[in-house]
């Protein structure tokens, strides 16, 4: 075995000698169980809120007052669900969040995208570089500063509506999807463009066919962080919707609170229900977010 091995390594070269001897290295390095174990313990902390937030949807308010909200129910009641449902109207607010939610999306990715390929494809012009470090400074503003304007504002233009908080979003969005998105675009080579229009494609024809198609870790990326911000924002909603009618789960969810207590089993009920949604759409997509962004890493 020994003569075996020694004759497989004189027929070897010194560079494949090497790589094994490598290999074989990477192959027992130790793991760090410290540090492993850390990264476990800080990970399972996120299980915390979602156990409270289940155990204490299903307690009556007796259960909750006589605990620290920890425990196991007693008594499981299944009722707060019920209660939730109707006093929320959520067939309704759920369906309003669900369009300003996907409209806010759609819009956002296909005109930031636009806008973003633009500045990337312009930023040694001076002009294009001061709109770029101008949506940059915009990060900045605190939102209280520019509230009380903006209600006014739209109020005189009648966007004080679904379709005015998706314009909202669009274009508060802008500032930090146009840095996300113009440092991908400038990795991603002029050759591929320069063919393009070789054979007769316009601008558009150049941006649609080639550079979106490859947007895909970005726009995964950008989708997801509207999609969060906007089911789960509660401000914007607040100060813009005028219509009752109109209103988003996280408005729907706040008739809990009153002046003197809230309602803490219904409200951890319909903050289940609000959550679940998002929970099943990361399920069913999170294989393309995660090949999208491997994709992007290899590019």
């Amino acid at each position: 075995m020994i003569a075996l091995d020694d004759e497989i390594d004189t027929t070897e070269g010194p560079a494949a000698r090497r790589r094994r001897r490598r290999a074989e290295q990477l192959d027992t390095r130790k793991i760090n169980w410290w540090a492993t174990a850390l990264i476990a313990v800080c990970s399972l902390t996120v299980l915390i809120p979602l156990y409270l937030a289940v155990v204490v949807s299903l307690k009556t308010p007796d259960d909750l007052a006589s605990g620290t909200g920890f425990e196991l129910p007693t008594t499981w009641d299944w009722a707060n669900f019920g209660e939730a449902w109707e006093r929320t109207n959520f067939p309704q607010a759920i369906a309003n969040t669900a369009f300003i939610t996907v409209g806010a999306v759609v819009l956002t990715l296909l005109s930031n995208s636009v806008v973003s390929y633009a500045i990337a494809r312009n930023i040694h012009r001076p002009f294009f570089k001061g709109v770029f470090f101008y949506l940059l400074a915009a990060l900045f503003i605190p939102f209280p500063i520019i509230m009380l304007p903006l209600v006014k504002q739209t109020s005189l233009l009648g966007l004080d509506n679904q379709t005015g908080l998706i314009i909202l979003y669009t274009v508060f969005g802008l500032s930090l999807n146009v840095f996300i998105y113009t440092a991908y675009i400038r990795s991603i080579p002029i050759e591929l463009e320069e063919a393009a229009r070789v054979d007769g494609a316009s601008t558009w024809r150049v941006f649609w066919s080639v550079i979106f198609p490859l947007l895909a870790p970005m726009n995964a990326t950008v989708g997801i962080l509207t999609c969060v911000w906007a089911w789960n924002d509660f401000i914007l909603p607040l100060v813009v919707l005028s219509d009752p009618a109109a209103r988003t789960l996280p408005l729907a969810q706040y008739i809990f609170q009153g002046q003197f207590n809230t309602d803490y089993t219904v409200a951890f009920a319909s903050y289940l229900m609000a959550m679940a949604p998002l929970l099943l759409i990361y399920v069913f997509a999170q294989r393309w977010v995660i090949s999208g962004v491997m994709r992007g890493s290899i590019k």
